[in-house]
């Protein structure tokens, strides 16, 4: 906690999009937590909320696209080899591949509120046939509702953040798995119908 605020304090904006790179590129950097720390220092007036917003959202962009890029560029072999430099192991490849198969480009979208499986996924999506317009559509949609959500428990709950981001945090991962669970249930009752149209024709 103090070694982000004395990165934020001493290089600012730059700080924030920087630190966000590299988390979301797989380096440990609880990412939340310094969005949460972003808004509370908006909240005290350390910062101001427009420029905190745009090199938060910027520094998620840039480092799910990063993921992305790593993915298309070197494809699903070298990433298996070399993955355990960014936190990449093939147990998480194949969570990834299992979510994506499912829920497909919505994933990118949800994956951002799930521990672990953000740029895992993107990587994922660059392995595949996904296209880069395809991917920013869902990508930086959720890069967007992400970065906005914490850094406003940050802003609005102020002195109390440290009490409410872990209680958020908890309600927030079972929310994500219920609407993972739904959106994977959808799918597989259109895929049926579907199906079942075609063989009816």
């Amino acid at each position: 906690m103090n070694d982000f605020y004395f990165w934020i304090s001493h290089y600012g904006y730059f700080g924030i999009f920087s630190l966000l790179v590299f988390g979301i590129v797989g380096l440990p950097i609880p990412d939340e937590t310094l969005l949460t720390l972003s808004g509370y220092l908006v909240y005290k007036g350390h910062l101001h909320l427009i420029p905190t917003f745009i090199a938060a959202y910027l520094g998620s962009v840039c480092g799910i696209s990063i993921s992305y890029a790593i993915g298309s560029t070197f494809g699903h072999h070298f990433i298996i080899k070399y993955g355990r430099f960014i936190h990449v192991t093939e147990g998480k490849l194949k969570i990834a591949h299992n979510w994506f198969e499912k829920i497909g480009r919505w994933t990118l979208l949800v994956g951002y509120f799930i521990p672990g499986v953000r740029h895992i996924i993107a990587i994922f999506a660059g392995t595949s046939e996904l296209s880069m317009w395809e991917f920013a559509i869902f990508a930086y949609s959720g890069a967007f509702i992400w970065t906005a959500t914490f850094i406003s428990i940050g802003y609005f709950f102020g002195d109390h953040w440290k009490r409410i981001l872990p209680a958020f945090e908890h309600h927030l991962a079972t929310a994500s798995a219920v609407a993972a669970a739904v959106l994977i249930i959808f799918f597989i009752i259109k895929s049926f119908w579907s199906k079942r149209k075609k063989n009816s024709e």
